[in-house]
């Protein structure tokens, strides 16, 4: 029983990971795109490959996915000042819209898991995740 909960959640989680989001003024973003603006976060001027690494990707892939984010104009790249080579890319206004309306889905979703569980399931089930994601990790 374990095993067949576990492989529907799994085929939850990739069917919504397909699926584009709304995050306020930024209209349908897919995960990918909204995880890359969370990864940047509000702070900005973040090094294209510091944000490959934080995502665990290539930088061929980080640059297709700030390409996108720039054309929507939820990104900006600028120039590194001091090293030639280094690109940094931080959210512009309407990126941050996009970063708090995540934020605000996010806590949605406690909001809502907190009216079907208690305070004690809840601590179980961040355990648990906690513990399936080093496991998968590894």
């Amino acid at each position: 029983q374990g095993s067949r909960n576990l492989g529907r959640l799994i085929m939850q989680l990739r069917r919504l990971e397909r699926q584009p989001h709304s995050f306020g003024t930024a209209g349908a973003l897919t995960p990918s795109e909204i995880h890359t603006i969370d990864a940047i976060g509000p702070n900005g001027d973040l090094l294209m490959s510091e944000l490959a690494n934080r995502l665990g990707i290539t930088k061929g892939a980080v640059t297709q996915l700030t390409a996108k984010l720039e054309n929507k104009l939820l990104i900006q790249r600028s120039p590194h000042p001091t090293d030639s080579r280094g690109v940094l890319v931080s959210l512009t206004d309407k990126g941050k819209e996009a970063y708090l309306a995540h934020e605000e889905a996010h806590i949605n979703f406690y909001e809502q898991l907190r009216l079907q569980l208690s305070e004690q399931e809840i601590e179980i089930f961040e355990h648990c995740i906690e513990k399936l994601n080093s496991f998968l990790e590894r």
